[in-house]
């Protein structure tokens, strides 16, 4: 059996174009979180570089509200869960192209919107896995710092981890597929052959 594609960030256009949906991959390196108040901040106000605490190009932004706990000033994670990312969809391509970002992480997928925007900015969706918060939080190496703390709340900051073999699936690709579409389709179908039977 063929292991996981191996990735680190941040993230090139080759990486990417190379990735396609039903890749599993194993992720290294600095991931940044952000919900609803990160990707709302980043499309209203468009901060500069300078502005953001870390380089978002190549980056992947997952859509998680992690559970934290801090010990003398540090933090750890406690559970690092995906949250669902249909949410965001109103925000994701701005923040997509904006930002020069290559990676979205989150579970359900994302909408038509998003799929173009990856297909056009050279970018990925995986899907992390839902009920394996714990598991997901000792993928987390070390937590490098917070952004928005006191302004949006634990839950909505903008947290940059370092993770180290972090588990994911393409599920949408910078090619224009999107397995959470074509699930839905044949799901779909099947169901409408039950009903005719």
């Amino acid at each position: 059996m063929v292991g996981p594609i191996v990735l680190r960030t941040p993230l090139s256009a080759d990486d990417v174009r190379g990735l396609k949906a039903g890749d599993v991959v194993s992720i290294s390196g600095v991931i940044v979180t952000g919900r609803d108040k990160v990707h709302a901040y980043l499309v209203e106000k468009m901060p500069g570089r300078d502005e953001l605490p870390v380089d978002l190009a190549g980056a992947i932004l997952y859509h998680c509200g992690p559970v934290m706990k801090e010990t003398d000033g540090v933090f750890t994670a406690v559970a690092a869960g995906p949250t669902t990312s249909m949410r965001m969809e109103m925000y994701e391509p701005r923040v997509i192209s904006g930002f020069g970002i290559r990676g979205i992480m989150g579970k359900g997928g994302m909408g038509s919107h998003t799929l173009q925007a990856l297909r056009e900015n050279g970018g990925v969706y995986f899907n992390a896995v839902g009920g394996a918060a714990v598991y997901l939080a000792d993928r987390i190496a070390r937590v490098i710092g917070v952004w928005k703390l006191e302004e949006f709340g634990p839950a909505e900051a903008l947290w940059i981890l370092e993770v180290k073999d972090f588990p994911a699936v393409v599920t949408m690709d910078s090619h224009g597929n999107d397995m959470h579409r074509e699930i839905e389709q044949r799901s779909l179908g099947r169901f409408r052959e039950l009903l005719g039977k």
